[in-house]
């Protein structure tokens, strides 16, 4: 497998799905909003039930890897994740 790019929009719905699946709600109700600091280095803001919820970079990647191997039916542990902060499209995965 080459080197696949994960879009943000396809991480914010990741993350989506992983807070419904762990909170037992809809994915929908989820709200999400991915983060990047100079000094921190990426995260995400979601919304649950009116109840802030911050998840760190590691969260993000299990995220993602939950994504993978929900929706897309790829082995989560197949391929590194990178998260990456791309000019023209934000924040983005590489998945190698």
């Amino acid at each position: 497998m080459g080197e696949q790019i994960i879009t943000e929009q396809d991480i914010i719905n990741a993350i989506c799905l992983f807070q419904a699946n762990k909170k037992d709600v809809r994915p929908e109700t989820v709200e999400a909003e991915l983060i990047y600091d100079d000094e921190y280095g990426f995260s995400a803001e979601t919304y649950v039930n009116g109840r802030k919820i911050v998840l760190i970079e590691s969260n993000l990647i299990e995220a993602i890897r939950y994504w993978l191997d929900t929706e897309m039916g790829v082995d989560p542990y197949s391929a590194a994740l990178e998260l990456v902060l791309d000019d023209d499209q934000g924040i983005i995965a590489y998945m190698k």
